[in-house]
């Protein structure tokens, strides 16, 4: 009987771990929604000089910091509709970008120190976030790589839309 008392209290504590977690990015979230900043970012990206592999590349910036401090869903629907019409505007595939999007908010998820699947993982897993920053970094690596290579080879995403 102690045993599943005790598995209840160590559920019940790290429900409420992840669930602060969520609740502070979707704060966050409310907060970018309110200052108009995907308004300002949407239209900072319009003006980009050098086409679209600049607007490729500071997308990828973007969305890996934003990736870092927001939940995905959130981000998504703050920033898509208003980034989607602009790449589609400068000959960027729809299907592209959200791959690259994506992925680029999947590193910023774990990307350390405010990544916030990387807290979640850490409190799951039970390890130091301290102790696991050692082991992350050729991870984060991979990522970048597979990312650039997306990026760069719009094939990977959009080649078997054809068939």
């Amino acid at each position: 009987m102690w045993i599943f008392q005790l598995v209840l209290i160590e559920t019940a504590c790290l429900s409420g771990a992840i669930l602060l977690i969520i609740g502070t990015a979707t704060g966050m979230a409310w907060g970018l929604t309110q200052s108009g900043f995907s308004r300002a970012l949407a239209a900072a990206m319009t003006g980009l000089p050098g086409g679209a592999a600049t607007f490729i590349a500071v997308s990828i910036v973007a969305f890996m910091v934003l990736g870092s401090v927001l939940e995905g869903i959130p981000a998504m629907v703050l920033f898509a509709p208003l980034l989607f019409p602009v790449a589609k505007a400068i000959g960027v595939h729809e299907v592209h970008y959200a791959m690259v999007i994506i992925l680029a908010m999947g590193i910023g998820l774990f990307a350390p120190p405010f990544g916030v699947g990387y807290y979640g993982a850490c409190a799951i897993s039970k390890v130091n976030p301290d102790e696991g920053l050692r082991y992350i970094g050729g991870y984060m690596l991979a990522l970048l790589i597979g990312l650039v290579a997306v990026a760069a080879l719009p094939w990977i995403s959009i080649g078997f839309l054809k068939f």
